[in-house]
């Protein structure tokens, strides 16, 4: 059985588990339909795995023409690093997690740029860094603003006016 960073990292699964963030529960076939860059063999294939691993459950199933259809949820704390998680990993495990991460959103770029009609600035494609100076408190306070902000545009839904979009983010302290 893989770790919890092995199952999160794996580009497939961390976009799986972007879809049930917020408190979604959706089918295979709305994931489906969110993620149509995923074979839907290969996502029942990773739900297995995050399933398996305790990251998603199954919060509700349906008999529907003979087939089982599950209707998936994340499980708590399911999406992220526990702080005990984080604690235990060592600067190895770290840098490792951290170039999976860098490797998932390369290919996110590069299948951006693969696209057929790219226009980055009606896109919103956006590369940046800023620094800043802030307490500890000021940093607590800015994180938990910004997640409030971004939840709120998680809990949309797909519609012919809405595109999906991906934002990341790397915090970073600078060395003292």
């Amino acid at each position: 059985m893989k770790n919890k960073a092995d199952l999160i990292l794996h580009p497939v699964r961390l976009k799986i588990i972007q879809t049930l963030v917020g408190g979604r529960q959706l089918t295979v076939g709305q994931m489906a339909e969110r993620l149509p860059e995923v074979p839907q063999a290969t996502l029942y294939r990773h739900l297995n795995l995050l399933r398996k691993g305790g990251l998603l459950v199954v919060v509700d199933q349906k008999q529907i023409r003979g087939a089982v259809e599950r209707v998936y949820a994340l499980a708590d704390q399911g999406e992220s690093l526990t702080e005990e998680d984080l604690k235990k990993a060592t600067p190895q495990d770290h840098m490792q997690y951290f170039l999976h991460f860098l490797a998932g959103l390369i290919n996110d770029f590069g299948t951006y740029l693969e696209g057929e009609s790219i226009d980055p600035r009606k896109d919103g494609l956006s590369y940046r860094q800023a620094s800043f100076f802030a307490s500890d408190e000021e940093l607590l306070e800015f994180i938990a603003g910004f997640r409030e902000s971004l939840y709120r545009m998680m809990d949309n839904e797909p519609t012919e006016t809405r595109r999906k979009r991906i934002l990341t983010t790397i915090l970073l302290p600078d060395k003292q």
